[in-house]
């Protein structure tokens, strides 16, 4: 019989070691995908429960009056975010405007949850589903916006709204009114031009990436008589009328029509238009109307959100952009206040 040498019996055995044992302790992340750079983290992120994690992460239950239905709804705070998120927001923006948008809609309702003025809601609700306050879809209504694309999409907002679960922004301790709208024309709106009142965390700044978002200058014409019936004017067939002054954002404040002055603001409700950027012109029979951007102006621009965070800004450096001088805090305090006036 040949004799076995020692020395190949050791090297077998540490050869089957570096095969056979590597691969036992990956065959439990096997079934998850995985990818070169992320490795086993990728896999257990993308099999985390979002869901169950939000539920888990909600504190307190929002009662949203559904005006579709005319119903009150009670659903639970992170969840109702997600609808709001994915309601306000496109979904296609990046993670961290998605992030920063979160914080804004957590923000806003809390602050109303809070408020002794619950103006237009009905039947007891803390807010309701319109843009009156915050657009809400609920899970039903988003697989009918997103069709064949829901999985992908939800997990994306549901991801997004776990990671700033909790927060809020405050400014000198108190939830701030968390304002935000489309896009901005460079700048956003001093709050005092648009509200009665002024916050000192919505002032102007600047918003440049806003002008390269889709349909940043719009046109719209307008017939004559539609233009002054819907006014209560007279145009003198020479000009529409004289801008008499712009804010500090270069938006309109007041307008002069014949004998009638309006606010900037009075006009956009009036006419329908994207914002109070505007210019006109007589064109034969027809008002055309040039605006920039899209809605009032004051706060968090979501186009600008989204341009900061292709830039490589995180939702904290969004958040502190748009709305000068607030923290960023844990709300279970306030939500304790809103619980006692109850």
């Amino acid at each position: 019989m040949k004799k076995v040498n020692p020395i190949m019996i050791v090297g077998g055995i540490l050869l089957i070691a570096i095969i056979i044992i590597p691969s036992i302790l990956v065959l439990p992340f096997a079934s998850g995908k995985t990818n070169s750079t992320t490795g086993g983290s990728a896999v257990l992120e993308e099999n985390k429960d979002w869901n169950k994690l939000l539920e888990e992460a909600s504190i307190i239950d929002v009662s949203v009056y559904r005006k579709e239905e005319d119903e009150v709804e009670t659903i639970p705070l992170e969840q109702y975010i997600v609808g709001v998120v994915a309601s306000e927001m496109p979904v296609e923006f990046d993670e961290e405007a998605l992030k920063a948008q979160a914080l804004a809609a957590r923000t806003y309702v809390i602050k109303q949850m809070m408020s002794d003025v619950q103006k237009g809601i009905l039947k007891g609700a803390d807010i309701n589903d319109t843009v009156e306050h915050q657009v809400y879809k609920d899970e039903e209504q988003l697989k009918e916006q997103w069709k064949g694309n829901y999985e992908k999409n939800i997990k994306k907002i549901r991801k997004a709204v776990y990671e700033t679960r909790g927060q809020i922004l405050v400014y000198e301790n108190e939830p701030i009114t968390a304002s935000y709208f489309s896009m901005s024309n460079g700048y956003t709106e001093n709050s005092d031009d648009y509200y009665s009142s002024a916050f000192p965390y919505l002032t102007s700044v600047e918003s440049p990436w806003d002008t390269e978002a889709p349909k940043f200058t719009v046109e719209t014409t307008i017939p004559v008589h539609v233009f002054e019936s819907t006014l209560g004017v007279k145009i003198d067939r020479k000009h529409v009328g004289e801008i008499v002054s712009r804010t500090e954002s270069n938006r309109v404040e007041k307008v002069r029509i014949g004998n009638k002055e309006f606010t900037g603001r009075e006009i956009r409700d009036k006419l329908g238009l994207r914002s109070t950027d505007f210019t006109w012109e007589l064109a034969g029979q027809n008002v055309v109307i040039t605006t920039k951007g899209y809605g009032h102006g004051v706060g968090m621009s979501q186009y600008g959100a989204n341009g900061m965070a292709k830039s490589g800004k995180t939702f904290d450096e969004i958040v502190r952009h748009y709305y000068q001088g607030v923290e960023i805090t844990d709300a279970t305090k306030y939500i304790e206040q809103y619980v006692v006036k109850k």
